[in-house]
């Protein structure tokens, strides 16, 4: 129920409630933004946030997808991959436990941002903690059996290779029951996170402007002429 079955269930909440959001509440697809009742702390906390989270997915959808043949065919050692992983999944995930904490002392500190706090943000901030805590976890766990010589199984050869499992309806529930017990709760709570994802404000990440990125350049031109001051007349008032 928990590998096999569960997955699916989050999967239709996760594209069937962001379908109906954007259909019945398109008012709501908003961050409602709390920049305007404080703005010192949120300058730090959500750069600190959003920058760490970016390179936690790409993490996460690179150590996921990608399976362990691939790497050891392009000459890649498991030493190496694991340095590199641990290296970056540590200083991403304490710069995105970080920021969370930041934003989530800022919304009970700030009077104002706490008045617009629903119970829907809550629960949302709540999960989404956890699901950051337990990655760190996961990082620790790791960490030490690759220092001490212990036997945590490779997430590379269960979690992985059930997450790439579910996409072909085979769900290998032998794979992701393999795996340490670290990893089935950070599974469990993302999975979780996924499940609340589009009824909370986090669905704004649908709406990031991508387009922004291929748009020309905007064009600036002088109205000066030849150093001089624009030959259009001044017109003042309403004239």
């Amino acid at each position: 129920m928990l590998w096999g079955v569960l997955p699916y269930v989050v999967l239709v909440l996760f594209i069937g409630g962001a379908v109906w959001r954007y259909r019945y509440d398109q008012f709501g697809w908003t961050t409602r933004s709390s920049q305007l009742y404080e703005s010192r702390l949120l300058r730090i906390g959500s750069p600190l946030f959003h920058f760490g989270l970016l390179v936690v997915v790409i993490g996460h959808a690179v150590g996921l997808a990608v399976p362990k043949a691939w790497t050891a065919a392009l000459g890649v050692t498991d030493a190496a991959y694991h340095a590199v992983a641990l290296g970056l999944g540590a200083v991403a995930g304490a710069c995105t436990l970080a920021g969370v904490a930041l934003l989530v002392w800022r919304r009970r500190t700030a009077g104002p941002v706490f008045s617009a706090t629903t119970a829907n943000d809550k629960a949302m901030y709540a999960v989404l903690l956890l699901a950051i805590v337990a990655g760190l976890a996961t990082t620790l766990v790791s960490t030490a059996a690759e220092f001490t010589g212990g036997h945590e199984p490779d997430y590379r050869t269960t979690v992985s290779v059930w997450w790439r499992s579910i996409w072909v309806l085979r769900p290998d529930v032998a794979a992701m029951a393999a795996a340490g017990m670290v990893f089935k709760v950070h599974v469990l709570v993302g999975m979780a996170l996924f499940a609340l994802f589009p009824f909370t404000r986090l669905v704004h990440a649908f709406s990031v402007p991508w387009f922004y990125l291929f748009r020309p350049y905007v064009v600036y031109r002088s109205r000066d002429e030849a150093g001089g001051r624009a030959t259009r007349p001044v017109r003042r008032g309403w004239g």
